[in-house]
């Protein structure tokens, strides 16, 4: 790849000229990657657990920042606490299982052990190691996330402690985020089990279809077939009660779009009554009301930027993504559900999931095969400016739409119509994001009253 550039080599955002545009080595080098883990993961709010996977006490997780390894744990006195999932002696991964529950946490190398409070409990064999005057005013405790906080039962972290408090980061989002997060007045939990897998492409391009209506009939048109022979010869089995997708494509939906590189798909729900949380409706009507029970039926796609999606489309799911090289991504899907959810209404829920989100599903490997068709041509470096990014910009407002406005949500963009637009204007929130923190590495070609 050539010499890293200004950000504007990267990001063309003109929108007084009708332009936006980005740049295919924005994919595809790795000098760029490993500034996003500087500037993006390591300054920034990313997602790490649901309050609800550690109920009991010394319950543990592990997860990432980026490329950094993070321990998640709640102590015997019941606190959540994130540290760096690193051994202060040599620097080995200390937590090498997903979950678990445990009292201490051991190292495998040398055997430092640590409480489920990050403290260091023991240095083996420190009686006799001879080690000098200073070490013991040493802190050999884990070293914690500067920054953790949770809404709603989401729990973030982050790297730098010059950020933000996580409300004001989340902003005008949060409206929407309630309408996943407030199913039940238990709160939120993961289905057991979790779908996780690798792709060979960046990132960012799971980031971008996770509000991607654009390419549903192209990638996806075996899942569109099969769901609709199902609703003609066998309507009365479970597996038939997925949404039929011709019916959505019929429907009034839109993008909004957020602060901090947030952003929204919606659309009209034709078949609320396939919707797992229609069991609940008049518990959530009498709770919430009503306008947030009807929207609560509505498809929605949700980008937390920069590492986590709640997808509300076929069943509800909470992805991540771990940017493991410039050109592999990890992925971990959850299947997420309402606390105290009927048995019938969960096994539901969860035949929906594996019919179009399992790795063997319909979806899962349709999408990871484009992202990787997509990467071997930025590979090449000459694909220069992608236009995929423009449509609907002719659509797009300042500001809430009549819809946003109704909630009382206030977005900074939106776009409403028919689904025949098939936007692309939600991915601009997370590219201004992305400008917004790259620009004091990469430089500018701008002047500071040009720059958005």
């Amino acid at each position: 790849m050539n010499p890293l550039k200004p950000v504007e080599a990267y990001v063309d955002d003109r929108p007084e000229d009708g332009v936006f545009q980005v740049h295919s080595d924005i994919f595809a080098d790795p000098a760029i990657f490993e500034l996003e883990q500087k500037e993006i993961f390591g300054k920034t709010w990313c997602f790490l657990a649901l309050e609800s996977q550690l109920p009991k006490p010394n319950d543990y997780i592990t997860t990432y920042i980026g490329t950094s390894p993070i321990l998640v744990m709640r102590d015997g006195k019941g606190r959540i606490g994130a540290f760096l999932n690193i051994c202060r002696h040599k620097g080995a991964v200390l937590c090498r299982k997903e979950s678990g529950n445990t009292k201490f946490v051991v190292c495998n190398y040398h055997g430092w052990a640590y409480g489920t409070n990050g403290k260091s409990i023991d240095i083996k064999d420190a009686q006799g190691g001879c080690y000098p005057p200073r070490f013991e005013s040493e802190d050999h405790n884990l070293i914690p996330v500067a920054r953790m906080e949770s809404y709603k039962g989401l729990i973030f972290g982050c790297l730098s402690p010059d950020v933000g408090p996580l409300s004001e980061y989340l902003g005008e989002l949060r409206t929407f985020l309630d309408f996943a997060m407030e199913q039940s007045p238990q709160g939120m939990e993961f289905v057991p089990g979790r779908i996780t897998y690798t792709f060979n492409a960046n990132w960012k391009l799971q980031m971008d279809n996770g509000t991607d209506f654009y390419h549903l009939t192209s990638t996806h048109p075996s899942f569109m077939e099969v769901v609709q022979r199902r609703e003609n010869e066998n309507a009365g089995n479970v597996e038939a009660k997925m949404f039929d997708w011709s019916k959505r494509l019929t429907q009034t939906g839109g993008m909004f779009g957020f602060e901090n590189g947030h952003t929204m798909v919606w659309l009209n729900q034709p078949q609320p009554e396939r919707r797992p949380v229609y069991s609940r409706l008049e518990e959530v009507r009498g709770r919430l009301g009503e306008t947030p029970a009807q929207w609560m039926l509505k498809l929605r796609n949700i980008t937390v930027f920069p590492n986590m999606q709640i997808a509300d489309a076929t069943s509800l799911l909470l992805r991540t993504f771990r940017p493991l090289a410039h050109n592999r991504t990890e992925m971990r899907v959850f299947c997420m559900a309402p606390i105290g959810e009927e048995p019938e209404v969960r096994a539901f829920r969860l035949r929906q999931f594996e019919d179009f989100f399992n790795v063997s599903g319909f979806a899962t490997p349709d999408d990871t095969t484009v992202y990787e068709d997509c990467q071997v041509g930025f590979a090449s470096g000459r694909g220069g400016w992608m236009q995929g990014y423009q449509r609907g910009m002719g659509a797009t407002i300042v500001g809430p739409s009549e819809s946003a406005k109704a909630l009382g949500a206030n977005p900074k963009y939106s776009v409403e119509g028919p689904w025949a637009i098939q936007n692309e204007t939600c991915f601009h929130p997370t590219y201004r994001q992305w400008v917004k923190l790259m620009r004091p590495a990469l430089g500018s070609g701008q002047s500071k009253e040009e720059q958005v």
